[in-house]
C-alpha cells in the first residue's frame, strides 16, 4: 500500500519519479536545521527540496527559500545569511493546527471574553 501512495500521490513525500530523477541527476547542496534536503541539478539551473516529514512550503527557511528561488547563487551552506538582531527565528505557518494564533475575543481562544457590562448605547440616527 505504501508503495501505491508513493506512486500516486506528490503530498505525502517525494515521489518515486521525483526520487529516481534526484537519484540520476541530483547534485546534494545541503540540509537545514528540520532535515529536508536540497539538491541542485549539474550547473545549478534546477534547484529542488526533498521535505523530511509534510510537505509545507512554509517549512523552508528564508535563506534555503532564497537559494531555491535563485535569488542568491551560493546556498547557505557555503554563504550564510547574515541576521539582523531584531529578526525573529524562521517558524513555519502555524494556520489550521492547535498552534495557530487566536486573537483576543475569537471563539477559538480557550481564555473566556469579558461578560458585557451594559454600558453601551447603540447609535441612534437623527
Amino acid at each position: 500500500m505504501n508503495f501505491i501512495l508513493r506512486l500516486l500521490t506528490w503530498w505525502n513525500t517525494a515521489t518515486i519519479g521525483t526520487q529516481i530523477f534526484t537519484a540520476r541527476h541530483g547534485e546534494k547542496v545541503g540540509e537545514d536545521e528540520q532535515g529536508n534536503v536540497f539538491y541542485q541539478k549539474a550547473g545549478g539551473k534546477r534547484r529542488w527540496v526533498i521535505y523530511n516529514g509534510d510537505m509545507e512550503a512554509s517549512r523552508i527557511s528564508p535563506e534555503w527559500h532564497g537559494w531555491l528561488h535563485h535569488t542568491w547563487d551560493k546556498p547557505p551552506t557555503e554563504l550564510p545569511l547574515v541576521r539582523k538582531a531584531w529578526e525573529k527565528p524562521h517558524q513555519e505557518n502555524m494556520t489550521g493546527t492547535a498552534l495557530a494564533y487566536r486573537p483576543p475575543g475569537s471563539i477559538l481562544t480557550p481564555e473566556s471574553r469579558p461578560q458585557v457590562r451594559g454600558d453601551y448605547e447603540a447609535w441612534q440616527p437623527e
